[in-house]
């Protein structure tokens, strides 16, 4: 099981403590893109968004990921469905592969004009997370300022955001030396595109933040306690 795929099951399967997962690292585990073609992923994407349009929670639901899919009932698919906008048509503007997860650009037409969908699949093309329009809820924007504090080079800044006992696992030097052999093994920096939810409402929230870099397209993990704080996030004690 890749770090992101790991951290995923744990969250949404149990409490984890506020630190550093005791997971194998990025460099280790994720050196190599995800199995999933971009031919694959466009042909997933547009059965995701068919059922979308077609506000068929049963078919959607059949398509998360499954470590999601247990978490998450046909009825919430639906409720969430029903809260989105009707769409009249789709379509696929660009897909990125990242390490252990593609993430897919579309757009959708609705009547209120096009809106912009990003979603991100896991190495089988079953959905991990999607976001139809660019507006944020407060974990989502916590999660990406957090990111674009770490790419900035912020790295007091990007430590406040976190719950004051994972503050005590990461000093601010610890953030610069771990992001920045992420950064290099990934090709360097190039942009924060955007920040999904995967789960939320619980004990524990998942927000992934979808970041370019010069290799590859890939999601930061970033995990939140009930309270909206910062417990973990996909940077394994061994990656230094």
């Amino acid at each position: 099981m890749k770090l992101s795929a790991a951290l995923l099951a744990l969250s949404l399967a149990a409490p984890v403590s506020p630190g550093l997962l005791s997971i194998a690292p990025v460099a280790a585990q994720e050196s190599e893109a995800t199995s999933l073609t971009p031919a694959q992923a466009e042909t997933a994407t547009k059965l995701l968004l068919s059922a979308i349009e077609n506000n068929d929670a049963a078919a959607v639901h059949n398509k998360l990921a499954d470590s999601i899919k247990n978490s998450v009932s046909v009825e919430a698919v639906q409720k969430r469905l029903d809260s989105d906008l009707a769409i009249s048509s789709s379509r696929v503007l660009k897909v990125g592969s990242g390490y252990s997860d593609t993430t897919v650009d579309a757009l959708i037409t609705t009547a209120e004009g096009d809106l912009p969908v990003l979603l991100i699949l896991d190495e089988e093309g079953k959905l991990l997370a999607w976001k139809i329009g660019g507006k944020d809820i407060p974990i989502e924007a916590t999660a990406q300022r957090f990111t674009e504090e770490l790419a900035a080079g912020r790295w007091v800044q990007a430590r406040s955001r976190l719950q004051i006992d994972f503050q005590k696992e990461l000093a601010p030097g610890d953030l610069e030396r771990k992001w920045t052999k992420l950064t290099k093994l990934s090709g360097g920096f190039r942009n924060v595109k955007d920040a999904v939810v995967a789960s939320q409402g619980g004990e524990q929230q998942l927000v992934l933040v979808c970041v370019e870099f010069g290799k590859a397209t890939t999601n930061l993990f970033v995990i939140f306690d009930d309270q909206g704080r910062i417990i973990n996030v996909d940077i394994s004690r061994d990656f230094v």
